[in-house]
């Protein structure tokens, strides 16, 4: 008997059926029925599921003799159905990876609930993902099982089948199926979590809801949608034969009555003659339903007033009213953001015929995010170096607690913001300023970038459109005309930025300032930052920092870090940092990972850890600077799409920093034995400093300041690599001992955006 029966209805989806299935069938978790059920669909449907089960004993082909609808279509695969719980997934959406093992997880955690309630995220045609925005209400904290009394928040959630695994014993206990008819899932979830004895929740997303540009059935405009009132007297017949439980009434009225409004105040579902009888329809079933006692909230008692007395004409006059009230209001802000926009740039024009200050410095780094990178350590630099130099610093509001004391905060868009840029005599920033800024006469613009190109930069994007998408080339090249120098960290990277940033500028070859802090950190700073972000004595940190995918419009992890922890053991933790254009790679609380995607310093993260487990990123060349182990996760099909797509400057497996894992299994049983740390390990190290780490001694902002700032000529000598002495991990100092793994019983805050 499999652990879980996935039932799939399909009808006129052959386009999105194949997808579908194959993220059921590619779970990690493989103890399952894929119960695929032919709803009579006109179209290929049926072809691909009998293709599909011929393939997999998995798959059960379920084909109805005539179109029965959503509803009777999963009643099918409920009746063949074997597995301990019930799954729904509609054909145009997808389960997310591990999404099944999370699921089996978290019931066995829980005591095998009568009903496990998990998230979802809506995916746009477009490619953008949003995760659901009531998802708070699954937050794993408290008694665990419970019952809907204990959290009625679960009823905000979106009242669909496909977010939760059903105990095949309850459902048939409770003689539980689907109505035929639109908003079949009404009168299936109210019951499933009014008469469920234990419930639980997963704060994670588990399947991917797709918004289709055309399609959906429920944005047609029919009759169909009158189902609704059926779907309700449903709902409430169900109540009306259990007494215990009445005390929902009031909920599920409010419920109902917003659910109507909803779909009158959608101009595509209803036609427009069906209008006014269907507001007569919901007037009916508000009086019908009402129960003394009820409780409006105040923001919806205008929507019930207006359904209590099936007043059309006036819903659809205060429609028109709210309408252009907000388009009056949208188009106020609009022209006062425009005369605001006008009035800043007659300030900075005027600031720009005033004298520049020598005295002044401006600094930014990842377009208004907070204190860090290369530009954060000359920033701090300055200060030391070159005290007379006041300098500010650049944030948006919601980064403005990261900039430290010392500069001065500066909100982009304000009028400081302008009065900095025009007089102030240094700008420097690891990206371009606002493309509206006039480069002066006697302005020094330092160009730090932020980080040691492996993929394809510049110019060469030119020839990656995937990468490049719609950047534009010639407003690139007049950004570097005001560059005056740029940083380097090594000759690779010189050649490479003078090729792909062709300008008059001069390459500063000096190491990357924001590593310095690894040649001056201490034990002690590394014990200071272990505790401060929990990790646990006498365990070995990996800091797991994956890059991001131009070639993918969904981005995911590569590793499942649950089950990457589960093999190796509690004497392994994991800090999870996402690249800056990503989400969480933590989908979940998960014993032993780190989640530490909002940490304002990488070079903390880098100092507290033990080990690197990268892809792509160029977070390597700065880590390589500490000489701790490096693990570069490179599955061959993953390496190829990435070299195709973005395009690389050297063959990373061929000469990597340390060893190379091609699969998740043998990232695994690398560190599982002890190879991560080997001598092979270290060799491919020391080959890989040598090449791109030969100017970062701790000294690269001093030599930045003395050079630009202070007019020196005479620079402190670079310290040979092999008289460095970073400082080492807390696993190398002997905390934990670096042997092999038995098999396991079951500074200065800175921000990067590698």
């Amino acid at each position: 008997m499999p652990r879980f029966s996935v039932i799939v209805p399909a009808y006129k989806v052959q386009a999105y059926l194949h997808e579908c299935l194959e993220s059921v069938l590619s779970q990690s978790w493989t103890d399952l029925e894929l119960i695929a059920v032919d709803d009579c669909s006109p179209d290929a449907c049926g072809e691909i599921i009998d293709e599909f089960a011929a393939r997999d004993p998995r798959v059960r082909a379920v084909h109805l003799p005539e179109n029965a609808g959503l509803g009777r279509a999963r009643n099918a695969g409920m009746r063949v159905a074997v597995g301990d719980y019930l799954l729904f997934l509609d054909s145009d959406d997808t389960l997310t990876p591990d999404a099944l093992r999370a699921i089996a997880d978290r019931l066995k955690e829980t005591g095998e609930p009568d009903v496990l309630v998990y998230d979802y995220a809506r995916t746009y045609w477009t490619g953008e993902s949003e995760r659901n925005k009531v998802a708070s209400v699954l937050a794993e904290q408290g008694p665990t099982p419970f019952r809907l009394g204990d959290r009625p928040e679960l009823l905000r959630l979106l009242m669909v089948a496909w977010n939760k695994a059903c105990r095949r014993e309850f459902v048939d206990r409770a003689g539980l199926a689907f109505p035929p008819g639109y908003y079949e899932d009404t009168p299936w979830t109210y019951p499933v979590l009014m008469s469920a004895e234990s419930i639980a929740t997963l704060d994670r997303v588990c399947v991917h809801y797709r918004q289709r540009r055309r399609g959906n059935i429920l944005s047609t405009t029919s009759r169909r949608h009158f189902d609704v009132f059926e779907q309700y007297d449903r709902v409430f017949a169900f109540v009306e034969e259990h007494p215990e439980l009445a005390r929902w009434r009031p909920v599920l009225f409010r419920r109902m009555v917003d659910h109507f409004t909803t779909i009158f105040a959608k101009r595509d579902r209803l036609p427009s003659a069906a209008r006014a009888e269907f507001l007569r329809r919901a007037r009916a079933h508000y009086r019908r339903y009402l129960t003394p006692g009820t409780t409006i909230p105040a923001r919806s008692r205008l929507r019930h007033a207006l359904v209590h007395l099936g007043l059309h004409r006036t819903y659809r006059g205060l429609q028109a009213a709210m309408t252009l009230r907000r388009r009056t209001l949208k188009l106020a802000v609009k022209l006062a953001r425009a005369l605001r926009a006008g009035l800043l740039q007659t300030h900075y024009r005027v600031q720009l015929r005033l004298p520049l200050r020598a005295d002044r410095a401006v600094f930014g780094a990842y377009w208004g995010r907070g204190h860090g990178c290369n530009p954060g350590a000359l920033e701090a630099a300055f200060r030391t170096y070159a005290p007379e130099v006041r300098t500010a610093w650049i944030a948006r509001p919601e980064h403005r607690q990261a900039v430290p004391p010392g500069p001065r905060p500066l909100t982009p868009g304000t009028a400081a913001y302008w009065t900095a840029l025009a007089r102030s005599k240094y700008l420097v920033n690891n990206v371009n300023f606002d493309r509206r800024l006039v480069k002066r006469p006697g302005q020094v613009f330092v160009q730090t970038q932020h980080g040691t190109p492996l993929k394809h930069m510049g110019l060469d994007l030119q020839e990656r459109p995937a990468a490049a998408r719609d950047m534009d080339f010639e407003a690139l090249l007049r950004g570097v005309d005001t560059w005056d120098y740029v940083l380097s960290a090594n000759r690779h990277t010189t050649l490479t930025w003078e090729r792909v940033y062709p300008g008059r500028y001069r390459t500063l070859e000096y190491g990357y300032p924001r590593n310095d802090v690894f040649q001056r950190a201490t034990a002690a700073d590394v014990a200071r930052l272990r505790d401060s972000l929990g990790i646990p004595r006498d365990t070995v940190a990996i800091l797991y920092a994956p890059t991001h995918r131009d070639h993918r419009r969904t981005q995911y992890p590569a590793l499942d870090l649950e089950r990457v922890l589960r093999r190796l053991g509690p004497r392994f933790v994991v800090l999870a940092r996402p690249h800056h254009w990503q989400g969480s790679l933590v989908a979940r609380r998960t014993p032993g990972v780190i989640d530490v995607g909002d940490h304002p310093s990488v070079e903390s993260l880098c100092l507290a850890s033990d080990a690197l487990v990268t892809d792509y990123s160029s977070i390597m060349f700065d880590y390589a600077n500490l000489d701790r182990p490096i693990v570069v996760h490179a599955p061959d099909e993953d390496w190829a799409a990435y070299r195709a797509a973005r395009g690389v400057y050297f063959d990373l497996r061929a000469v990597p920093p340390g060893v190379v894992a091609r699969s998740e299994d043998e990232l695994i049983d690398i560190f599982r034995t002890g190879h991560w740390h080997g001598s092979r390990s270290a060799q491919l190290r020391a080959a890989f400093r040598e090449r791109f780490c030969p100017y970062d001694d701790g000294r690269a902002a001093e030599r930045v300041v003395r050079r630009i700032v202070l007019g020196e000529t005479q620079l402190p000598p670079v310290v040979p690599l092999a008289e460095r002495r970073p400082v080492p991990s807390a696993a190398a100092s002997g905390h934990p001992p670096l042997t092999a793994v038995p098999q396991p019983s079951g500074a200065q805050p800175v921000t990067d955006g590698r």
